[in-house]
């Protein structure tokens, strides 16, 4: 039975979830001019890159000296080091580097807090979306919880990106849930690292970040480790103490090798938030899968590159964000439809970023066309992406 609500207010468009995704799509839907809000569990903005402590923006290019990811994935990257420090790397055009960055999660959340806020997002911290509100099987709203009790958010458009597909997964769409293996990301003072940072300023990021544990194929996990699933509830407790567990031994290992001591070699951040990699996606009515870099896709809306291979790009089919049986309802970031090997290269920042901004843009045009997010004009959605600088094929990518 619903708890009676103590509030009630109107959207144009709502956004679930202030990673680099949701952050991406309020931006481009208040920019359009509609009356956007923007909700976040936690007190800061960013999602993993922030409160995770996943502090580099992987490429926007593929490799080869050819950027393939723009708009506001590409304004992120700048805001990411805007108050300081990183850079991008000057020979990436050469195929040297690759247009990436390090960069400070804190500078992070102050400029994404700046964009916001000038943007005329509606943000909500320290609130929890609780449950979709349906009429049949469109989504019209949110129950939220916080501070101030239990209230509804009405939008003619919601925007799911908390990462794990919640707000798909309970109005009732189809879901495929991820394994993950323990891993750390933490920020820790090391002498060392600032020494050579304060001797060639500009050259080495000061700031000392330590990851732990496997990566995302199980290669390096702890032994004895065991896949575990961020939607398990008793999972995620785990996964956080056994992640401090992980850092604890390795700090005494370092504090008594004869090298390091509790003085010079110590941890001065950790993670507010779970840092599973994969943990709940939709099953789209369009989906990416193994093998289909350099596909081209007719309702692209965008291109991501492979963070990890040089020339494997993907355009990203719009029906990736449509859940099959939910109306009214986008999704984006890493909760997209895809699947395997393709899941690792859509769970990034950049990709989270890009397919945020085509939510946005299709949430506008929903409100504008007084339509659900599955009727809008494709062809419009496309244009809009175009109009902010987005290619959406390959080959609409300069070789010059």
């Amino acid at each position: 039975m619903a708890m009676s609500s103590v509030f009630e207010k109107r959207y144009d468009v709502l956004v679930a979830g202030a990673g680099v995704a949701g952050i991406a799509a309020a931006l481009e839907a208040a920019r359009a001019g509609v009356k956007t809000a923007l909700l976040e569990k936690a007190v800061l903005v960013g999602g993993l890159a922030t409160t995770g402590l996943v502090n580099i923006y992987l490429p926007l290019c593929d490799g080869a000296g050819r950027q393939v990811t723009f708009g506001i994935a590409e304004e992120l990257l700048h805001l990411s080091i805007k108050y300081g420090p990183g850079d991008v790397p000057p020979d990436w055009r050469e195929g040297r580097s690759r247009y990436q960055t390090p960069f400070s999660p804190a500078s992070f959340v102050l400029a994404l807090d700046e964009a916001l806020q000038e943007a005329g997002v509606d943000l909500w911290l320290d609130t929890l979306a609780c449950q979709p509100v349906l009429e049949g099987n469109r989504i019209t709203g949110l129950e939220i919880e916080n501070k101030s009790g239990r209230g509804i958010l009405h939008a003619e458009c919601v925007v799911d990106t908390t990462g794990d597909a919640d707000i798909a997964w309970r109005a009732g769409a189809e879901c495929v849930e991820g394994d993950n293996w323990l891993s750390v990301w933490a920020i820790q003072n090391s002498h060392a690292v600032l020494s050579r940072a304060a001797a060639q300023p500009g050259r080495e990021m000061p700031v000392d970040m330590i990851r732990l544990g496997a990566d995302a194929s199980g290669d390096g996990a702890v032994s004895g480790g065991e896949r575990l699933h961020g939607t398990q509830a008793e999972h995620v407790t785990r996964f956080v103490l056994d992640s401090h567990h992980l850092l604890r031994e390795h700090y005494r290992a370092k504090q008594t090798d004869g090298v390091h001591s509790r003085h010079d070699l110590y941890p001065v951040g950790l993670p507010g938030m779970a840092q599973f990699r994969t943990i709940r996606r939709i099953v789209g009515r369009e989906s990416l899968e193994d093998g289909q870099h350099g596909l081209f896709r007719p309702t692209s809306i965008g291109l991501a590159a492979d963070w990890r291979k040089q020339g494997f790009v993907w355009e990203i089919p719009y029906g990736a964000m449509l859940p099959r049986s939910v109306a009214g309802l986008l999704v984006a970031g890493r909760c997209i439809s895809s699947g395997g090997d393709a899941w690792e290269v859509m769970r990034v920042i950049p990709a989270a970023a890009l397919t945020g901004q085509a939510a946005g843009a299709a949430a506008w045009l929903a409100v504008k066309q007084h339509t659900t997010p599955d009727h809008v004009s494709l062809d419009d959605v496309q244009a809009r992406l175009r109009h902010a600088g987005v290619p959406c094929h390959m080959l609409e990518l300069s070789h010059g």
